[in-house]
C-alpha cells in the first residue's frame, strides 16, 4: 500500500522525470554527505565532553540522583521509541527543515508553521547558549597558562566570528573540523573511563548506579530534563537529508547509530564516574567539585598533562557543538525562507558552496546581538561566571532543550497522523506504537521542565524566569501559528507548499509546463 513517499515519486516536465526532492534552483546540493561525515556533524552536537564535565556533575550534585547512569538506559528508550517513527518518516520526507517538515505533512502547514518558528528559536538558544561556557572556559586557560586575564566575552565574540566563517564554507570542511575534534574528545574520555574502572574507587566495581532504586526522589522529573538535553543533536540528521546520496538509507542509519552510540557511552562514563568516587560518595564530590569533578578525577588517576589536554579538548568539543547547531540552523532558515515563512532571500544558497549562506549569516548576526547583551549587562569580575554559564549558558540552553522536546513530542504525534490518513497504519502499527508511546514519555518531561524551570535555570522560588524563560518557547509557537493561519486565510498557495520544500518548486515547474521559445 502507498504511503504517499516523495523519495520515489516523480513528475514529468519537459519530457523528463523530475526527483521532488532534488531539484537545482532550490536545493541544497546534494551527495556531499555520506554516512560518516553525516554521523560525525551529528555526534557533534551532543558535545560529548561538554556533557561529561557539566551535565552529570550538575545533576549529581542538584539532583542528589545517584541512579544517574541507569537514567540515561531509560531515555536511551525513550528517545530510540521516538526515532522509529521519526525515522520512517525520513525516508518519506526529505526537507532541511526536518522536524516542521514532518509535522506539517502530518498536521497540516499551520501547525508546520508553528513548528518551524520553535525549532528557529530553540536552536538559536542552544547554538548561543554555548557560547557562555565557551568564552569562560578559555578565558580561563588564559589565566591559567599565559597569565593573561581577558573577559569571557572576548573569545566568545571571536569564536562567533570563526564559525560564522565556518559556516559559509563547504559542510565536507565542516564535517573534517567536526570529526577531528570529536574523535579526540571521545578517546580521551574513553582512556578515563578504562582508567577508572582499572583503579576504582574504595567502593570497588560497584554497580549500585543501576539499582531502580536509586532513581526514587522528588529530583527525578528534573534530572531527566538535564539528562535529555545530553542527547540533543541526535535529531538533526534529517535536516541534512538533501546534501546526501541516499537520504532514505543514511539518515535512519545516522540516526541509530547516534542514539546507540550516545547512550551506551554516556551510560558507561557515567558508571565510571560513580566507580572512581564511590557512589556513596559520588553526589558529595560533585557537590563540593562541580564542573572541576571531571578534571579532579583525571588529576589523580592519569595525572596533571592528560588533565590539560583534556581542559582543552573541552573548549575544541564545544566550538565543534556551536558550529555543528550553527549548521542546523542555517538549514532550518533556508527551508523556511524557501517555503515563504522566511523572506526569499533565506532561501537561496551560495552560488560558491553550495551551502545555506544567508542562513549562517542570519545565525551569526543573533549570535552577536546576544553575546553583546550578555556583556554589556554583565558587571562581574573576569572571573566570575555568573554571566556566562548560570546565565548565558543555562538560560539558552534550557530554553533550547525545551523547545526540541516540544518538537519530539509533536513531530511523534504527526507521524501517526501522516500514515493514518495515507491508509498504512496497519503496515506501520508497531512504528506508529513506539511513536505513541514516546509522545506519552516525552509529555512526561515537558511538564516536569516546565514545574521546575525555577530549578533548571538557578532562580529562586516565585522568580519571574520560571515562566519568562519557558514563555519564549510560548510566543515562538503562537507566533508561528498566527503566521500559519494567516498564510492560509491570505496566501493560500504559500500555505500549501509548507513542509514540501523542493518538491513543492518541482511541482510548480511541472505545472507551468515546458517553456517555449
Amino acid at each position: 500500500m502507498t504511503t504517499g513517499s516523495s523519495s520515489t515519486s516523480r513528475v514529468t516536465a519537459d519530457g523528463g522525470g523530475i526527483s521532488t526532492f532534488k531539484g537545482q534552483e532550490r536545493a541544497l546540493r546534494a551527495d556531499r554527505l555520506g554516512t560518516g561525515g553525516l554521523l560525525l556533524s551529528v555526534l557533534a552536537a551532543t558535545a560529548p565532553l561538554m556533557v561529561v564535565a557539566g551535565v552529570m556533575p550538575t545533576t549529581f550534585a542538584v539532583m542528589g540522583i545517584v541512579g544517574q547512569p541507569l537514567l540515561f538506559v531509560v531515555l536511551g528508550i525513550v528517545l530510540a521509541l521516538f526515532s522509529v517513527g521519526y525515522a520512517e518518516m525520513s525516508r518519506h520526507v526529505h526537507n532541511a527543515g526536518a522536524f516542521y517538515a514532518y509535522i506539517s505533512r502530518g498536521l497540516g502547514g499551520t501547525a508546520g508553521a508553528g513548528a518551524a518558528l520553535v525549532a528557529l528559536v530553540a536552536y538559536n538558544a542552544l547554538q548561543v547558549g554555548i557560547y557562555g561556557i565557551f568564552g569562560f572556559e578559555v578565558s580561563g586557560l588564559f589565566a591559567t597558562y599565559l597569565e593573561v586575564e581577558i573577559a569571557w566575552w572576548v573569545p566568545a565574540l571571536v569564536a562567533v566570528l570563526a564559525v560564522g566563517l565556518l559556516g559559509w564554507l563547504k559542510i565536507d570542511l565542516n564535517a573534517r573540523v567536526l570529526g577531528v575534534l570529536l574523535l579526540i574528545e571521545v578517546a580521551l574520555v574513553v582512556i578515563f573511563d578504562v582508567a577508572a574502572v582499572s583503579d576504582p574507587g574504595p567502593e570497588g566495581l560497584s554497580l549500585h548506579a543501576f539499582n531502580p532504586d536509586t532513581l526514587s526522589g522528588a529530583g527525578i522529573g528534573t534530572a531527566l530534563c538535564f539528562c535529555v538535553a545530553a542527547f540533543l543533536g541526535f535529531e538533526q540528521a534529517p535536516v541534512y537529508a538533501e546534501e546526501t546520496s541516499r537520504p532514505h538509507v543514511l539518515v535512519p542509519r545516522v540516526m541509530f547509530l547516534a542514539i546507540g552510540g550516545i547512550a551506551v557511552f554516556y551510560t558507561l562514563t557515567c558508571w565510571a564516574i560513580t566507580v572512581a568516587t564511590g557512589p556513596s560518595a559520588v553526589i558529595g564530590t560533585s557537590q563540593e567539585q562541580s564542573a572541576g569533578l571531571l578534571f579532579f578525577l583525571t588529576g589523580d588517576l592519569l595525572g596533571g598533562t592528560f588533565t590539560d589536554v583534556l581542559h582543552i579538548l573541552f573548549v575544541t568539543g564545544m566550538f565543534a557543538a556551536m558550529l555543528s547547531f550553527h549548521n542546523v540552523v542555517a538549514r532550518y532558515a533556508f527551508a523556511m525562507g524557501r517555503e515563504g515563512l522566511l523572506p526569499a532571500a533565506f532561501g537561496r544558497t551560495s552560488s560558491a558552496s553550495g551551502a545555506p549562506g544567508t542562513g549562517s549569516l542570519l545565525q551569526t548576526g543573533i549570535s552577536l546581538l546576544v553575546v553583546a547583551a550578555f556583556a554589556l549587562t554583565d558587571d562581574k569580575p573576569a572571573g566570575d561566571p555568573t554571566a556566562p554559564v548560570l546565565h548565558l549558558f543555562t538560560w539558552m540552553g534550557n530554553i533550547g532543550a525545551l523547545g526540541v522536546t516540544l518538537l519530539m513530542a509533536v513531530a511523534s504525534v504527526s507521524v501517526i497522523a501522516f500514515f493514518v490518513r495515507r491508509g498504512a497504519a496497519g503496515a506501520q502499527f508497531w512504528r506508529l506504537a513506539a511513536a505513541g508511546l514516546a509522545t506519552l514519555a516525552l509529555l512526561f518531561i515537558i511538564g516536569y521542565t516546565v514545574k521546575d524551570f525555577d530549578v533548571l535555570v538557578g532562580a529562586g522560588p516565585g522568580s519571574s524566569l520560571s515562566w519568562i524563560l519557558p514563555g519564549i518557547i510560548g510566543l515562538a509557537l503562537v507566533v508561528g501559528l498566527l503566521q500559519g493561519l494567516v498564510l492560509r486565510s491570505r496566501a493560500p498557495h504559500v500555505h500549501a507548499r509548507i513542509g514540501l520544500g523542493n518538491e513543492a518548486f518541482q511541482l510548480e515547474k511541472a505545472a507551468a509546463g515546458p517553456k517555449t521559445p
